[in-house]
């Protein structure tokens, strides 16, 4: 994907629910920990679940059943009666000339999360070019006299994205029913492509890390992305996010919203082009940002300012080691 999908919390269909328990108490749901979180990596919702554990609390096998009961429904609804079956046989996926791939639960949440950024998010798009060549020079001089650092570009990006975020606060906010948030700590989600599909796990207190610090953590969150190994407190919530197709050669791209996140800022490849320096046309390495945003609560304005404060961040990155 585009790295602009973020995967969050939402369920399919789950599998029937038993009767009522008794650990219910109105709205609250007492359910362990690990069941909370077989819960959420399926798609299940655990409103629909009946405990068998203690004063009904949903425990491990009750998501088992769940999750075989699911199995078990959805062939049957798609049987055709022998009627049906003698009309019209449909070929397979083999006679019909491709590989049919079934849904995952990460990849339907994946789908009705983007569907409903797309439908209801307004969004705008706002463009800037950054260049680089400052930063490109700190960011070799650090890694040569830093041992056993060696830092990204991507990483920088990260911190002024940060940085930027503490200058303009207005952009660090989410849409909420009861009101526009506008957050207090500056948590960034980072997009990582995994086999399953987009995860955006989230850099906690961007705002007060050094650019080393951020580096570790975001390359110790991916790869535990990529395992499978992240803890859902660990990709739930942030206030902005970030998504870099540059390493793969993208130029430039619009990215989808993650709601209720108010900005996503889609970072494209860093590129050598002939600049207007004054009288003078000089080379210089470039590189596309395209801020998608919400316009229910970022207006114009206030993102284009975000935008300034960022590329300045980026073109004079001695502020990024303060």
């Amino acid at each position: 994907p585009d790295g602009k999908e973020a995967a969050a919390a939402a369920a399919p269909p789950a599998a029937p629910a038993r009767q009522a328990s008794p650990g219910r108490d109105g709205a609250r749901i007492f359910a362990s920990p690990l069941a909370r979180r077989l819960a959420l990596a399926n798609g299940l919702d655990l409103a629909a679940i009946g405990g068998s554990g203690p004063r009904g609390r949903i425990v491990k096998r009750d998501i088992d059943t769940a999750l075989a009961a699911e199995a078990r429904a959805e062939p049957a609804a798609a049987a055709p009666s022998s009627a049906s079956a003698v009309e019209a046989v449909p070929p397979t996926a083999a006679e019909a000339g491709y590989e049919l791939v079934p849904h995952t639960s990460m990849r339907r949440v994946i789908a009705q999360r983007l569907s409903e950024s797309k439908q209801q998010v307004p969004h705008f798009y706002l463009s800037v070019d950054c260049r680089l060549d400052a930063l490109l020079a700190l960011r070799q001089q650090l890694n040569g006299a830093l041992e056993g650092v060696k830092l990204s570009v991507n990483d920088f990006v990260v911190k002024a994205v940060a940085a930027a975020l503490k200058r303009v606060p207005a952009a660090n906010a989410s849409w909420g029913a009861d009101g526009i948030r506008r957050y207090r700590e500056i948590d960034v989600a980072v997009a990582v492509a995994t086999p399953g599909g987009l995860i955006t796990p989230v850099l906690r207190q961007a705002g007060a890390k050094s650019i080393g610090t951020i580096s570790a953590e975001v390359k110790d969150l991916a790869e535990r992305a990529r395992q499978g190994k992240l803890r859902p407190d660990e990709y739930q919530g942030g206030g902005f996010t970030l998504s870099n197709l540059g390493m793969y050669g993208v130029d430039s791209f619009a990215a989808i919203i993650n709601p209720p996140q108010a900005c996503i800022l889609a970072v494209g490849a860093a590129r050598k082009r002939p600049v207007v320096e004054g009288d003078a046309i000089v080379p210089a390495t470039v590189m596309n940002c395209t801020l998608s945003v919400d316009h229910r609560v970022v207006d114009g304005a206030v993102g284009a300012e975000f935008l300034a404060a960022f590329k300045g961040l980026l073109e004079n990155p001695f502020g990024l080691l303060a």
